[in-house]
């Protein structure tokens, strides 16, 4: 499957307005999809560390299905990692996506995520680069991606990153460019938590849910789409909403639930194979 590569020169209109005055000056854009006003309305960069940990994973689905099913447009790299989790979360729920390359517009890389780029494409989401044919990525074109990444948003979330980490480069452009800073607070012993944990102590806004990123676009009262509260249905519930505070191994959840391990095996497999919670290292997390 092949999408037209168009292109849009800064002061053409539909040109996003956002990135007219943003430096270095992008003069043009190559894109692939969907390229409406609607699109640019509402964006919310999401950026984080390629080396997403469990805790990032489930954040950044649960943030983002809630935030992309109420109608924001998720921006983010083509990246593995936060980049990769957020677009999936955003086509999960029927949201709409912007991958900004930091390549040609012609090249997908990772290549193993091609499906993916064409998932983006199909659901009216938008790829797109200042950079034309098949040239690959380097370390400048990637920081330029990230000027973009954060001059289309009027938010930027950060999930993950560590200590030197390209996540904060794309925070410093996101105050630069007056996209609201965003933070998602991670356990002070984990690597992976010094970039967000650095920025809110700089300012950032503390994010512990979706409302809180809904409040950056002034949709606080939006009604958001449901993904689960508290489950109510006997011993499952139990389970679900315990792995829902914490990750746990088999032999803690049975002393914190009372139930046999033959049980409790039953109730694992069932929960693994409707997707509502994963198995890593011995401990089990809900999703």
């Amino acid at each position: 499957m092949s999408y037209e590569v168009r292109t849009v020169e800064n002061g053409d209109n539909p040109f996003p307005r956002r990135l007219e005055k943003i430096k270095p000056r992008v003069d043009k854009l190559y894109y692939k999809g969907a390229f409406d006003e609607k699109l640019f309305e509402n964006c919310l960069a999401v950026v984080g560390t390629r080396r997403i940990t469990e805790y990032g994973r489930n954040i950044t689905k649960r943030l983002v299905h809630e935030v992309a099913g109420a109608g924001v447009t998720i921006v983010s790299g083509f990246m593995f990692g936060v980049d990769a989790e957020s677009r999936r979360a955003s086509l999960e729920v029927g949201g709409r996506t912007i991958a900004v390359m930091p390549c040609g517009i012609d090249l997908i890389t990772p290549a193993y995520q091609e499906e993916l780029y064409y998932e983006i494409l199909e659901n009216n989401g938008c790829v797109l680069s200042e950079l034309d044919g098949d040239s690959p990525p380097a370390k400048w074109t990637l920081a330029r991606r990230n000027r973009i990444v954060a001059g289309l948003s009027q938010a930027t979330l950060i999930i993950e990153g560590g200590e030197r980490s390209g996540t904060l480069i794309t925070a410093e452009f996101a105050k630069k460019y007056g996209s609201e800073l965003l933070a998602v607070p991670g356990p002070i012993t984990s690597n992976m938590a010094a970039a967000p944990n650095k920025l809110i102590k700089e300012g950032a806004r503390v994010v512990t849910c979706s409302r809180d990123i809904l409040e950056a676009f002034n949709m606080k009262e939006v009604e958001l789409p449901s993904i689960g509260g508290e489950v109510n249905e006997g011993l499952l519930g139990k389970v679900i909403n315990l792995l829902r505070r914490e990750p746990l191994g088999i032999d803690d959840i049975i002393r914190k639930v009372k139930v046999s391990s033959s049980e409790l095996n039953i109730i694992l497999s069932e929960m693994e194979l409707a997707g509502n919670i994963k198995e890593k290292s011995g401990k089990y997390y809900a999703m």
